[in-house]
């Protein structure tokens, strides 16, 4: 159907590249431990939302771009990288809050949380990428519509995607409440984080198209 095949082994994929650690997860991770589950999957849409302008890029040939442009995948790429270092840079600054409130992220507007998901996602050229380079893989070369079928492979991906962030967003904040971390605690995990963030904003930095 719309030239698509091996579905069922771009679906085992794709749910093992979302389960990859990267900025997204680590986002969401963060949130959700700081900030209870609802702020995680604010994230995590923030995060589908970013998915989605990557999807519809690459059926419209903008991936292309940054695939065979230096300049455009330089542009993009520095500009992601430095949003998630600020985000690292801002993870690193928190502090422990009082036993009352054992939070160490300040708490967000769900909106701002959304905002930084897709910010996360939509400024990492590398998502770009992937979706130039491994989608394709599994429309045939006689599809009818070549981009109607990756936009459907995308919407399959992200659909999976938004299923494990969900997840995530839910098992990091049970687990936090389960532990009662002390503020204290709580502050150098978000600090490892920040750090985490970092290093990945660094690598990304650092990338290259090929």
């Amino acid at each position: 159907m719309l030239g698509i095949q091996n579905l069922s082994l771009f679906i085992a994929s794709g749910l093992l590249l979302n389960v990859i650690p990267g900025p997204d997860s680590l986002l969401i991770m963060a949130r959700s431990a700081t900030q209870g589950w609802r702020a995680g999957s604010a994230a995590a849409l923030g995060v589908g939302a970013g998915t989605m302008m990557h999807v519809l890029a690459a059926a419209a040939g903008l991936s292309a771009l940054l695939a065979t442009s230096a300049a455009a995948f330089a542009i993009v790429k520095w500009v992601g990288a430095a949003y998630i270092v600020y985000v690292g840079i801002a993870l690193l600054r928190s502090k422990p809050g009082k036993a009352a409130a054992p939070a160490a992220l300040p708490p967000q507007p769900y909106r701002r949380i959304f905002l930084q998901g897709f910010l996360t996602n939509v400024l990492n050229p590398k998502v770009a990428i992937f979706f130039l380079a491994f989608v394709p893989q599994f429309i045939s070369a006689d599809a009818p519509s070549k981009p109607l079928a990756l936009v459907v492979l995308g919407c399959v991906f992200n659909f999976n995607g938004m299923l494990w962030c969900h997840a995530l967003a839910v098992f990091t904040a049970f687990a936090s409440q389960r532990m009662r971390l002390k503020p204290r605690v709580t502050a150098w995990l978000s600090r490892l984080t920040g750090g985490l963030f970092i290093g990945l904003g660094l690598k990304l930095a650092l990338s290259k198209p090929n």
